[in-house]
């Protein structure tokens, strides 16, 4: 029997966050695999028959094969990631795993049902940020070597581009966003406005607007900032407005 593996984004919070076809996959599903953080906030749509497998952080790889095990064998499985799984999230790595066994699509379906991004989450909640071309960067480099990570900061400060910044920091990684954000500085003004979410859609969310001279002067620590942050810098035309980040499209107004 053909298996079935859907790779589920539930978005920045969990189910009230989710489209249907998410919801939809998740109580189809026989087998659900996640990170324990992600099962917990779609425990609500769960029917308890349900096979789970949960594992800890830095278990991507573990988590995708066994669910890919799972699928292989009949059943029908969902993968769940936060947010949207095509952006810094799971697909990518299932579709890498399916290419190295040699499975297609003649012996298992897979399909991505998209979630709302945290980006998306995040500019929501500061006003409009990212009307306008942006450059998204993960701080993180367990993955990416620091030095690549940096060109791709001066390359989108050099442009112009509204960077937003994923994985900020964390208990190990303390000096990257200051670097980061003293790269940017080097090309936008003091002025520029930094708008800061921890915790989008979920409880104890913050939402902070700044700029980017307060932010280096005043250091990262002052909001909280962790890996449940993002962080969006302005570009040289965005604006704060009402206590909203705003980046013009152009229109004539």
């Amino acid at each position: 029997m053909k298996g079935h593996l859907s790779i589920v984004g539930i978005g920045p919070s969990g189910v009230k966050w989710m489209c249907p076809p998410a919801t939809t996959a998740i109580k189809n599903a026989q087998v659900v695999c996640g990170y324990r953080t992600y099962i917990d906030l779609i425990k609500g749509i769960l029917d308890g028959k349900q096979e789970i497998i949960q594992t800890g952080m830095t278990k991507e790889k573990e988590r995708c094969k066994k669910a890919i095990e799972q699928a292989l064998s009949g059943k029908k499985v969902a993968l769940i990631c936060s947010g949207d799984p095509g952006i810094y999230a799971l697909s990518g790595l299932v579709f890498e795993i399916l290419k190295k066994m040699g499975v297609s699509s003649e012996r298992l379906k897979v399909e991505v049902i998209p979630g709302i991004p945290a980006l998306s989450a995040c500019s929501s909640l500061l006003g409009a940020p990212l009307v306008h071309d942006f450059s998204v960067i993960s701080l993180s480099d367990l993955l990416t070597p620091w030095q690549e990570i940096e060109k791709r900061i001066e390359a989108a400060a050099a442009a112009d581009f509204v960077i937003v910044f994923y994985n900020p920091m964390s208990k190990k990684r303390r000096r990257h966003l200051p670097r980061a954000l003293e790269l940017v500085a080097c090309r936008r003004e003091g002025t520029t406005p930094v708008g800061i979410v921890t915790r989008a859609m979920r409880d104890g969310q913050e939402v902070h607007v700044t700029t980017l001279s307060k932010i280096t002067e005043r250091g990262p620590e002052r909001w909280n900032i962790g890996m449940q942050s993002l962080l969006i810098v302005g570009n040289s035309k965005s604006f704060v407005w009402d206590g909203k980040i705003i980046t013009p499209r152009g229109y004539e107004v």
